[in-house]
């Protein structure tokens, strides 16, 4: 049986999409080390569509050489929720179709691993309402952002979590590890 880990940039006033803010801030060998587990742990890749097709070119021709990270993407099976197929392939791929709360529960008991989610946040707010995620890992970025997509929604639904552990690097950006309350 599989578990969801989720992993997330996100500013203090909850902001999350594109990213490249956080590249004032550096990616310091220590969160490579605090995101090494989530990714060691995986065998599969849980997306939705519109972070796949972000990720797709960011890490489809990137090498080892590039950045460690890019056999992990680039080999791990990816999953992708979403109404409408992707405009790119990045391999290996499986197509789920629409969220599915059930398809979702047995793609969990189908994975001998962990599986990793990082950015889509309609799909994430979904299995969190639904009980899918196992661990939800934010990194909080200390900036706010004021503008952009929010991770939570506007109307994000009331949900307790439980703290499994904290992290905090010298550039600021602390790593909240949650899990279900």
């Amino acid at each position: 049986m599989g578990s969801i880990a989720v992993h997330e940039f996100i500013s203090l006033d909850g902001f999350f999409q594109d990213p490249s803010w956080t590249a004032d801030y550096g990616f310091l060998p220590e969160m490579g080390e605090a995101l090494g587990p989530i990714t060691d742990a995986a065998t599969a890749i849980l997306l939705g569509r519109t972070t796949y097709e972000m990720f797709a070119p960011a890490w489809s021709n990137r090498t080892v050489e590039d950045d460690e990270g890019a056999p992990f993407f680039n080999d791990t099976p990816k999953y992708v929720v979403g109404s409408t197929a992707p405009n790119v392939d990045w391999p290996p791929l499986t197509r789920l179709g629409s969220y599915d709360p059930a398809k979702i529960a047995e793609l969990k008991a189908d994975i001998d691993g962990g599986i990793f989610t990082s950015g889509s946040g309609t799909l994430v707010r979904a299995m969190l309402r639904d009980e899918l995620v196992d661990d939800l890992h934010l990194f909080v970025y200390p900036i706010v952002l004021g503008t952009g997509k929010r991770f939570w929604g506007e109307s994000a639904d009331p949900t307790r979590f439980a703290l499994k552990g904290q992290q905090v690097f010298d550039n600021g950006v602390v790593h909240l590890h949650y899990g279900p309350a």
